[in-house]
């Protein structure tokens, strides 16, 4: 019987990245580095991973997804932040640490300030969504995105805001976010429903393209091996 796509991203750690590099002061503000092979500057993709915001979930999964894009020739940087559980994590704590974060990505070695996307899975595309409208970058790509917190039906919301959604909290809600959005979501997600991504991208207009992968479900975007990984692929190199 074949495993399904988060068996594959949890059970089978990927390899060591190039570089682990801080971008603030902390135990839990890094990010590690890969670069394709060839000569730089290359386009960055900061990963922002998901795990419904909880610190039991951290970015070893979302290294197989960074192996590929440097596959394709773009760098990443697969960064960590403090989430609930962790110390100062949670609202905004989170939010904070990503902020440094891309703030702090134009600085690495061997990349393109110039071609700097962010790319977020399921709470990370969250975050990513919010952390753009500080920070501005040539676009952001959201994976299986929680873009309305309000509108989930899962504890793990009221885990991470402490209460009630706050006001800046919810991307759909503060749209336009000023930079171009790509919004990938299988339309058989059991974890976010499809449609918070389509319903975003009916919202935002012009700023965000949709991109539906059909059947498919919640790790599927982020997963080399799935079936459906390749136009998920395609999709992130279009911002660059």
């Amino acid at each position: 019987m074949a495993r399904d796509s988060a068996d594959i991203l949890t059970d089978d750690p990927p390899p060591a990245a190039d570089e682990r590099i801080q971008y603030a002061v902390g135990p839990l503000r890094f990010g590690d580095l890969r670069l394709p092979e060839g000569v730089g500057p290359h386009p960055l993709a900061v990963v922002v991973h998901g795990g419904a915001w909880k610190s039991t979930y951290n970015l070893i999964h979302t290294g197989h997804l960074c192996i590929a894009l440097a596959q394709a020739g773009i760098a990443s940087w697969n960064i960590e932040y403090r989430r609930v559980g962790d110390p100062g994590g949670g609202w905004p704590g989170s939010l904070d640490d990503v902020v440094l974060a891309l703030r702090h990505a134009r600085e690495l070695p061997g990349i393109d300030p110039e071609r700097v996307v962010a790319i977020g899975h399921s709470a990370g595309g969250h975050l990513a969504l919010l952390a753009v409208r500080q920070v501005r970058l040539r676009g952001v790509v959201a994976l299986a995105a929680v873009t309305d917190p309000e509108t989930w039906d899962n504890p793990a919301v009221e885990r991470f805001f402490g209460g009630p959604v706050p006001a800046g909290g919810a991307p759909r809600r503060l749209l336009p976010l000023g930079v171009p959005q790509v919004l990938v979501h299988g339309t058989a997600d059991d974890v976010v429903p499809f449609e918070q991504s389509r319903a975003h991208a009916a919202a935002a207009g012009t700023e965000a393209r949709l991109v539906p992968l059909d059947g498919a479900g919640h790790f599927e975007p982020i997963d080399p091996q799935a079936d459906d990984f390749p136009r998920a692929l395609t999709a992130m190199g279009a911002l660059f």
